[in-house]
Formats: structure tokens, C-alpha cells, sequence
């Protein structure tokens, strides 16, 4: 865990230095044209949201190191494989539902593209579908 948040603050830097160079770059290319319509504004502000993104996610995988307080069976060398498989919870294998909610979805995002009278289509289909997942066990063979 220790060595993914260094890589998280090594590559926060990287988009910081090549943020830099790449601005100035374009600053240099461009001498006769002023520093504000020089500097390609696009491309250096994404470097910077990389950065700052970069910076977000060490900054939360460090405040998680901190909060675990302990290793990771990851980190450990000496450690097995069933170490770190702790309890998924509880799926069903033979359930069709995830499909059906999946193929609402699709029916959802092809309204948008071809009309869209088939988002509603869609929308009732997820409705029917997340309340079949839900209440899958409370019919049927697998009642309790």
C-alpha cells in the first residue's frame, strides 16, 4: 500500500513537470505571439486536472493507509493466497436479473440514438428488473 501511494505522489509530479515543459514549450514555439495566446490553453490545463487528480487519489489512498492501521495481506511476502479472500456476500448464480438489467440499460442508452420514446421502454424495464433482483428470494424455489 506504501509503495502505491508513492507512485500516486511520483506521478502527481511527472503531470506537474510535464505541464510545465509543455506550456513553455509552446510559449517558445510561439515568439511572436503574446504569452496568452501562445500557451495552447487545452493541453496545459489538462496536464494541471491530471495533477490535481493524481494528487486526489494519493491523498485518499494515503488517508485509508492511515485509517487500516496495519498491512495489507498484499504487502506482506509471507502471506497466502486465502488471506486476503474475505466474504463477498451472497450471489446467485442461476439469477437471469442482472441480465434483464443490463438489457434495460441498453434499451435506455439506444433511445438516446434512435428515439426517445425508448428511455421510458427502458426505465420500466429497470424498475422491473431491480425488483425481480431484490425480491428473488422471497418467491419461488428459493423462498425463506
Amino acid at each position: 500500500m506504501r509503495t502505491n501511494i508513492n507512485l500516486w505522489w511520483i506521478l502527481a509530479g511527472f503531470f506537474l513537470f510535464i505541464a510545465v515543459v509543455y506550456t513553455v514549450w509552446n510559449v517558445i514555439a510561439h515568439p511572436d505571439l503574446p504569452f496568452v495566446r501562445a500557451v495552447e490553453w487545452v493541453g496545459s490545463i489538462a496536464l494541471l486536472f491530471a495533477t490535481l487528480m493524481a494528487l486526489m487519489i494519493g491523498f485518499y489512498v494515503n488517508q485509508i493507509h492511515k485509517a487500516q492501521s496495519g498491512e495489507l495481506p498484499e504487502d506482506i511476502l509471507t502471506a497466502d493466497i486465502d488471506d486476503g479472500d474475505p466474504e463477498m456476500g451472497e450471489f446467485s448464480p442461476w439469477s437471469w436479473w442482472p441480465i434483464v438489467l443490463a438489457g434495460s440499460a441498453a434499451i435506455a442508452m439506444i433511445g438516446f440514438a434512435v428515439g426517445t420514446w425508448m428511455i421510458p421502454v427502458g426505465i420500466g424495464v429497470f424498475v422491473v428488473a431491480i425488483v425481480g433482483w431484490v425480491f428473488e428470494y422471497y418467491r419461488g424455489y428459493f423462498a425463506r
